[in-house]
């Protein structure tokens, strides 16, 4: 079952998709958006994971400039206006309002009170800085781009923290992955994974760049670390 949900904050209400799983209580996960808001692929990530036990969660991060966004990966207009509103999106904004969007999550009559974190591209930037600046129970970045812009921010990650990083990827270089790694490998509670071969968004539904090994991989790797978190 998927319905849409409210959240409220002091700066206004957004709307947030919702997947509910067939057994509650259960933890719940909130699910972060690429530049394209909360599309198929994101109800389809929230689907999978209420079919695996977890109520998803996944905002509307794009609110306060245009709402309601569900735009296509493969569409080159909707690529061009998915990077503008990249380029205009305030991250600090953004983060509280994830924060909201957990603390929602959390007070869901179907919740046990634990929730994770996870996102991809925009999303795993905001994951990662979400991770930094809130704390969360446990949280999984898929290709956060422009992380090593960030990296100040790697000393305050206090909670368990996944990043999947594609070798090849276009927008993560060589150098900036490099970066990252460095910055985080004194931190026993990040781990940090690299699939050779890959690209950009190497996990997203019928993406260009999809691929399944790399994608299972890393799919059961986040199934296996929120199972171990959440319970």
């Amino acid at each position: 079952m998927s319905e849409y949900i409210t959240v409220d904050t002091a700066a206004g209400t957004f709307k947030a998709y919702m997947a509910v799983p067939t057994k509650l209580p259960a933890p719940a996960i909130v699910v972060v958006q690429e530049i394209f808001g909360v599309n198929k692929d994101l109800r389809a990530t929230c689907d999978e994971l209420a079919s695996q036990g977890y109520l998803a969660v996944s905002p509307d991060l794009f609110w306060r400039m245009e709402p309601d966004l569900d735009m296509n990966a493969l569409d080159e207009a909707d690529w061009k206006k998915g990077f503008e509103l990249y380029t205009a999106f305030n991250l600090n904004t953004g983060v509280d309002d994830i924060a909201a969007t957990m603390t929602k999550a959390a007070s869901l009559p179907g919740c046990t009170g634990k929730v994770g974190l996870m996102g991809y591209c925009l999303g795993g930037l905001m994951t990662y800085l979400t991770t930094a600046r809130k704390g969360t129970v446990a949280s999984v970045a898929y290709y956060p781009g422009s992380t090593e812009k960030h990296l100040e921010e790697a000393g305050k990650i206090k909670s368990p923290l996944i990043i999947h990083l594609g070798e090849e990827d276009e927008y993560i270089s060589k150098d900036a992955q490099r970066a990252i790694k460095e910055a985080l490998k004194d931190n026993p509670k990040v781990t940090v994974y690299s699939y050779s071969g890959q690209s950009h968004a190497f996990a997203r539904h019928n993406g260009t760049h999809y691929d399944k090994p790399s994608a299972d991989l890393a799919n059961g790797r986040t199934a296996d670390f929120f199972r171990e978190h959440l319970g």
